[in-house]
């Protein structure tokens, strides 16, 4: 991987401390140098197309923004990149406090429910986990490997599913033959996992109340709910993979699994294209050309037929998963929107709590429209369930994750 690992500085008593987050993708590498105690971003950047011709680089400390464009042949060249530009635009790494990379890791099987210092029995468990997470979990180790190579500090892996291991048998299990099921670890993992278990205790904190049962929509290009009752997770939408549930950027979400067989008896498509069909091809983008959800909102205000259907089909699914869940719980205290979408659009919050009245949803039409980076209420006092816009920070979440552990 080359290059020798990298002496961090060891901090002195009384000094701030900052955690290094990475999520490393098959051809990006995205970074945020955090402070796990006040929460504040000192740092970050991405790579983007490694391995390509000409990558794309940014870092971002303070008012400084630097953008390159340069050769990246692979991740252990993306990350040493980096390092140089901590070094040269700041903050010097070894003059920072860091104690830790953090490390994103969507797939962590049956095995984690919370993080864990990455040792090489740790690396080989993600790597054995894969199979269920192929676009994933390879490319998480990618940056591990490299990380743990330049990086001499404790690593750790924060991962995506770990918050759903809590889940109860009857909503983890999918009703197959138990053996296959045993044989090839199939059963619901779920993901986003440290979002919503960041969002859900936000708002167990903004309220003041350990005893919610609350539902909680991330939505972004990726999209996902979750049922969450006095802080443990009881039902999740994403299954296992990220594919189930809800309408995403490019993802499906719920499908009639016969789909598949008619595609290859029927269209003759391999499992590779149907994969790429179901994952790449489709959601909103299958329905519209276009998986921008702000795009596709100016487009239907503008009349075009095509992407209002495509927001009704969306809506439909979230009114769906947001009254099973309710059933589920056993009634609801409160709904959360987070995440790009979920942040962002008060049009569509507006759309799903218009459908929800019937169950006593009342919104405040003007704190709904009012954007601001802080959790806040947005449904009326007399609301039966209270409303909420909480924004996501995975990366502090995942330093905070890491700092448990060191």
């Amino acid at each position: 991987m080359g290059g020798r690992p990298r002496k961090i500085k060891k901090i002195s008593k009384g000094t701030f401390v900052t955690v290094l987050v990475i999520n490393s993708g098959s051809s990006s590498l995205k970074y945020q140098l955090v402070n796990p105690e006040n929460g504040a971003a000192i740092a970050s950047g991405l790579v983007e197309r490694i391995g390509e011709e000409i990558a794309f680089i940014k870092h971002a400390y303070g008012e400084q923004e630097v953008k390159l464009e340069t050769p990246v042949a692979d991740h252990s060249v993306a990350l040493a990149k980096v390092l140089e530009l901590f070094d040269q635009v700041g903050p010097a790494l070894s003059e920072a406090g860091i104690v830790a990379v953090g490390h994103r890791v969507v797939q962590g099987g049956s095995y984690f429910s919370g993080p864990a210092i990455i040792t090489d029995e740790v690396r080989d468990l993600i790597e054995g986990f894969a199979p269920l997470a192929p676009l994933h979990n390879p490319a998480h180790l990618k940056g591990i490997d490299v990380a743990r190579e330049l990086m001499d500090v404790p690593h750790v892996a924060v991962f995506d599913t770990a918050f759903f291991q809590s889940l109860p048998a009857e909503a983890a299990t999918y009703a197959l033959d138990k053996e296959v099921a045993a044989k090839y670890s199939i059963r619901r993992y779920g993901a986003h996992g440290t979002s919503h278990q960041y969002v859900s205790g936000k708002v167990t904190e903004f309220l003041g109340d350990s005893e919610l049962k609350q539902i909680v929509l991330h939505l972004g290009n990726g999209a996902s709910a979750s049922a969450v009752k006095n802080g443990h997770a009881v039902d999740t939408s994403m299954g296992l993979t990220p594919l189930e549930g809800l309408v995403m950027g490019t993802r499906t979400g719920d499908i009639d699994p016969a789909a598949v067989f008619h595609l290859s008896r029927v269209g003759g498509m391999s499992t590779d294209e149907i994969d790429t069909l179901f994952n790449k091809q489709s959601g909103l983008k299958g329905l519209t050309g276009d998986n921008d959800m702000r795009a596709i909102r100016d487009r239907a205000t503008a009349g075009d037929a095509e992407a209002r259907a495509a927001l009704d089909v969306v809506v439909h699914r979230l009114i769906k998963y947001v009254g099973a869940y309710t059933a589920v719980l056993g009634g609801l205290d409160t709904l959360t929107f987070t995440a790009g979408i979920g942040e962002n659009d008060p049009d569509l919050r507006a759309e799903v709590c218009e459908r929800l009245a019937f169950m006593g949803i009342k919104l405040d039409l003007e704190k709904n429209a009012v954007r601001s980076k802080e959790p806040r209420v947005i449904s009326t006092e007399n609301s039966a369930i209270k409303v909420l816009v909480v924004p996501t920070n995975e990366e502090l979440a995942i330093a905070q994750q890491a700092m448990s552990l060191i």
